[in-house]
């Protein structure tokens, strides 16, 4: 069964929210001390 157009639209918004909190924690790591977010930030802007 496919997906409808609200859990796209929902899944989307997820993103853009978790895109969003991650962006804060690496302005406040310039020196990329923790790589994973700078990782995991990179992996949710490809997917949208």
């Amino acid at each position: 069964m496919g997906k409808s157009k609200k859990d796209l639209g929902r899944r989307a918004q997820n993103i853009k929210r978790r895109v969003e909190e991650l962006e804060r924690e690496v302005k406040l790591d310039p020196l990329r001390k923790n790589q994973a977010i700078h990782e995991e930030l990179e992996e949710l802007r490809k997917k949208l």
